[in-house]
């Protein structure tokens, strides 16, 4: 099994975050994992992305043409990145932020208001959490669990990130999607 994600949007966003911490969970679950993050020369504003290889074998390159995943906040990255997306991939976009978008019919889609589900629980900066949850509960692609190690570490990078607070954005776009389902 090899999945390949490309995750897009603005500087500030927590484009790379989110990036990072499907790496991290993934590897905790003992997948081969590549995380190749790209900015734009204005960090906060300019446009951020990142591609996520996750695999059960060696990877061979971090570079990712046609992802199987595209998670995008905000119209640039949809319309840039959009029609790289394999046929039948999946396309998670904040519905908040990206308002009638042209979409293909070739792909399964998810529209989540990321940043809507962020405000609502206290913090707009969340939103990549949301999606992240709602990545989870759409593909069965993380263990709530694993994710739940991470932001519970006490030690190292992990500290400096409001841990309760991501869990609790992350549980929000689980649940978002399975209130969806039922």
């Amino acid at each position: 099994m090899e999945t390949k994600i490309i995750i897009a949007g603005s500087g500030g966003q927590g484009i790379l975050f989110i990036g990072r911490m499907i790496s991290c969970a993934s590897m905790l679950e003992g997948k081969e994992v590549t995380w190749f993050p790209s900015y734009g020369a204005e960090m906060r504003g300019g446009t951020a992305s990142c591609t996520v290889v996750v695999s059960d074998d060696m990877i061979g390159s971090p570079v990712v043409l046609n992802p199987d995943m595209l998670i995008v906040f905000n119209n640039a990255s949809l319309e840039k990145f959009q029609s790289k997306l394999r046929k039948k991939g999946t396309l998670l976009y904040d519905v908040s932020l990206i308002k009638n978008p042209v979409l293909r019919n070739d792909i399964e889609v998810e529209a989540v208001p990321a940043t809507q589900i962020a405000g609502s629980i206290g913090n707009t900066r969340s939103a990549n959490m949301v999606m992240l949850g709602a990545l989870m509960a759409k593909t069965s692609f993380l263990q709530k669990s694993t994710i739940a190690k991470i932001f519970e570490n006490n030690s190292g990078s992990a500290k400096n990130y409001n841990g309760k607070a991501n869990i609790n954005a992350v549980l929000e776009g689980i649940k978002y999607i399975e209130d969806k389902k039922s």
